[in-house]
């Protein structure tokens, strides 16, 4: 019986992360995807946000390469481009933000709640 219950659980964790999810364009904060979690700077396109910081303090990726960032922490916070061309919106426990970076440049980014999180993205 317990059990069948955990699993229910976790079949409905799993139906309300589906039902979040974004398609694509459709946001103005771009797409929301569930990825995986980054812990170094890499070429990887996942970034999660724990401890009150970015786990990938640099990314560097081919261009038309998609970067989701995962918030971890309790609080609320937002993946903003240092020059505004994007942004998450606020994003709680959970939530995630993806954003296609299609030229080549080097982007940092913040949070715009805890400006002292900063990161950077290399687009070759």
């Amino acid at each position: 019986m317990k059990k069948k219950i955990i699993e229910g659980i976790k079949t409905s964790v799993v139906i309300l992360m589906l039902t979040s999810c974004t398609k694509g364009g459709s946001s103005p904060y771009g797409n929301n995807n569930y990825g995986n979690n980054n812990n170094t700077g890499s070429s990887s396109n996942t970034v999660s946000i724990a401890n009150m910081a970015f786990s990938a303090s640099s990314s560097t990726i081919s261009k038309g390469t998609t970067i989701t960032w995962t918030n971890m922490d309790d609080m609320a916070h937002t993946v903003t481009a240092d020059d505004n061309s994007f942004t998450s919106g606020n994003l709680n426990k959970g939530d995630t933000y993806s954003h296609a970076f299609n030229a080549v440049a080097t982007v940092g980014y913040h949070c715009k709640i805890h400006p002292n999180m900063t990161a950077k993205v290399i687009v070759k």
